[in-house]
């Protein structure tokens, strides 16, 4: 059994309340995870991420980092990424 049929079947036991801890605890992880990526980025770095709206592979220049989102200048414009979808490269291919 992999880990996500492992997490299923433990899940099926749990009662709402039960759920809801869980849930919880996945949205703090998702926040620690953004974070983290988040400091290891700076102003003027070089970014890589996958677009949900074309699907497709987009690279661009961090122009600010909040908490959680980075703004990301690409060549169709302005970009809201959360900071858990980038991967810094070194230059543009």
């Amino acid at each position: 059994m992999n880990n996500v049929q492992t997490a299923i079947a433990f899940v099926r036991g749990m009662n709402n309340d039960e759920i809801d801890q869980v849930v919880e605890a996945i949205k703090l992880q998702r926040t620690y995870n953004a974070r983290l990526v988040a400091r290891t980025l700076s102003v003027g770095d070089n970014v890589n991420f996958t677009s949900s709206k074309t699907g497709r592979n987009t690279t661009g220049v961090v122009m600010k980092i909040a908490i959680k989102y980075v703004t990301v200048k690409t060549m169709t414009g302005l970009w809201r990424v959360p900071a858990n979808m980038l991967t810094k490269v070194e230059e543009f291919a």
